[in-house]
């Protein structure tokens, strides 16, 4: 593991498989009773977010309390950016008060890779989503979820995504989201198709190594996932298509359209869903929706990014036992036999 996670497209294939089955043993402690690990203890983590978020803010925060690492919250309202201080200044802020890693989310393109290579910290960044750039850590719990559900939890361990047909339906302009999915989707083998209206496609998109379709339902019956995004109407300037409606009715994902994709195939989405906008409620509640477990498995993968960038550079695997994994610390720690009492006879 690289010391920063600042974009998918930096991950090998060997990186990511690495945090897959990393992620794959946190799951497993998340079924405990006890669900923290005492690998990050004594390690400060700031979730630093100039934007709204629910999900990616409380899962990080998770994470890092599961590997018993402190927590800082940070949130743009209310402090002294919104008062106009810089993100130099915060970040010596930050660093004066010994950040080990800074989760940040962020509304300009660039920012979390302007805060790794500016040294004005010394901790390891990660990206939680920064404008429309990328959200890298979204598109490696998409990747473990599509792996569970398509090649099996233990069977997975070890092996990519080599062969497998994903489909990226939606606003693919505004969605940092598709972006880091292609790069990592690709580098995992899978072949990624996009699919959108023309005004929603970015320009440039022919050097992506993905495929680009204007209709749904002609790539429907050859997918194995298909990813619905939410329009993002709070980045729009201008009228991209004409009514909710028509959006809906070419690019929505019902249930008639559903039952066109193989019986395997899974439907996923990144949160938050637009109900009756890409995808109906009879399609979200069903159990092919993999949106809550989206949601577990984002938890997860940010303790194995977590881990790997701050506690250790090998996997968290059963099958390395030269290289002990938090789990396996915590149960010998569990099963340490109490030091006896001192009596006479043992005095």
């Amino acid at each position: 593991m690289k010391r920063h996670l600042i974009s998918a497209a930096d991950l090998t294939r060997d990186d990511a498989v690495l945090i897959l089955d990393t992620a794959e043993e946190m799951a497993r402690v998340a079924d405990r009773p006890i669900k923290k690990l005492p690998t990050l203890r004594g390690r400060t983590v700031v979730n630093l977010f100039f934007e709204d978020s629910t999900r990616t803010r409380i899962s990080f925060e998770a994470a890092a309390k599961r590997l018993s690492a402190d927590v800082i919250n940070f949130s743009a309202k209310g402090s002294s950016v919104s008062k106009g201080e810089s993100l130099k200044d915060t970040a010596l802020t930050l660093e004066a008060m010994g950040a080990d890693a800074v989760v940040i989310r962020h509304g300009a393109s660039g920012a979390p890779y302007r805060l790794a290579t500016s040294g004005w910290i010394d901790g390891a960044v990660v990206n939680a989503g920064d404008g429309t750039h990328e959200h890298p850590t979204q598109a490696l719990l998409d990747a473990f979820t599509m792996r569970r559900r398509l090649v099996g939890p233990d069977t997975g361990l070890g092996k990519d995504l080599d062969g497998r047909r994903i489909t990226i339906v939606g606003d693919i302009l505004h969605s940092r989201v598709a972006r880091s999915n292609v790069h990592l989707l690709t580098t995992l083998g899978a072949h990624v198709t996009l699919v959108a209206p023309p005004t929603l496609v970015p320009v440039g998109v022919e050097q992506w190594p993905c495929d680009i379709s204007y209709s749904l339902d002609e790539v429907l019956p050859k997918s194995d996932a298909v990813m619905m995004l939410r329009v993002q109407r709070e980045r729009m300037n201008a009228a991209y298509f004409p009514t909710e409606r028509e959006y809906s009715r070419r690019y929505g994902l019902d249930g008639e359209r559903m039952a066109r994709m193989p019986e395997h195939a899974i439907v996923m989405h990144p949160g938050p869903m637009v109900r009756g906008m890409e995808i109906t409620a009879e399609v979200a509640d069903s159990d092919r929706c993999t949106v809550v477990e989206q949601v577990a498995n984002g938890v997860s993968i940010r303790m194995a990014v977590l881990y790997l960038l701050l506690g250790g550079s090998e996997p968290a695997a059963p099958t390395a036992p030269a290289h002990p994994s938090p789990a396996a610390t915590l149960d010998r720690s569990a099963a340490r036999p109490a030091v006896p009492a001192r009596t006479e006879e043992n005095k």
